[in-house]
């Protein structure tokens, strides 16, 4: 032995402070992703993550306060997975139908997926005695959706490609006309497997048609 300590022989770059390990963090959260996506919210326990994850009661406290902010993280992180470069087919110079199109199969991709109707049934069941939570978990995923949207319509008006009075309205209205028949079926069990490429494109397809006649330049 060279008279070091594990901690005092451990690089700097390798050490972290308390609930700061990026990689510990993100165990707890693969866990916690496991777990409540298998059992839900109520059913799953503290116990349960800790053994998905790997880690002792006492670490998952460090990074987590109590279970609910443990979900909201977990939530958090793989909306960002899912999302990821969705936003980005918004900022293509192609025809708004072209990229309506691409933009509308994507999202109803994501929204009909076995990950994101499994989340949407647990808030759900928990928001009527834990509404905030049910407030952030819509605020941090349809609201932002319909957010990029309606700023992507704005520049479309501004650039004399759409005629769109309420871009916000215009957003909601065609996130709901892309996933009309697909997800809402997937929500309440109706459809059991997620929808197929085809069905996906026809859908988005007939909302296109019913959306540029409402809003494309001429209107």
């Amino acid at each position: 032995m060279d008279g070091k300590t594990r901690e005092e022989g451990t690089p700097r770059a390798a050490r972290h402070a308390a609930g700061q390990d990026p990689a510990k963090r993100r165990a707890i959260l693969a866990g916690a992703n496991c777990v409540f996506m298998e059992k839900g919210f109520d059913a799953a326990s503290v116990n349960d993550i800790c053994r998905a994850a790997g880690v002792s009661k006492s670490t998952l406290y460090v990074y987590f306060a109590n279970k609910e902010e443990l979900f909201e993280a977990m939530v958090e992180a793989e909306r960002n997975r899912l999302f990821e470069g969705l936003t980005g087919i918004l900022v293509s110079d192609r025809p708004p139908a072209d990229v309506l199109g691409a933009y509308g199969c994507r999202l109803a991709a994501i929204l009909c997926s076995d990950q994101v109707v499994r989340a949407q049934r647990i808030i759900i069941g928990i928001a009527e005695r834990m509404p905030e939570l049910g407030t952030r978990f819509f605020a941090g995923g349809a609201m932002r959706t319909q957010a990029d949207l309606a700023r992507y319509f704005e520049r479309q008006v501004a650039a004399g490609h759409l005629t769109i009075p309420d871009p916000p309205l215009a957003a909601a209205q065609f996130v709901e006309l892309a996933t009309a028949r697909l997800w809402k079926p997937r929500l309440f069990g109706k459809a059991p497997a997620p929808p197929t490429d085809y069905e996906i494109e026809a859908s988005v397809a007939e909302a296109l048609v019913l959306f540029l006649k409402a809003y494309g330049p001429d209107h």
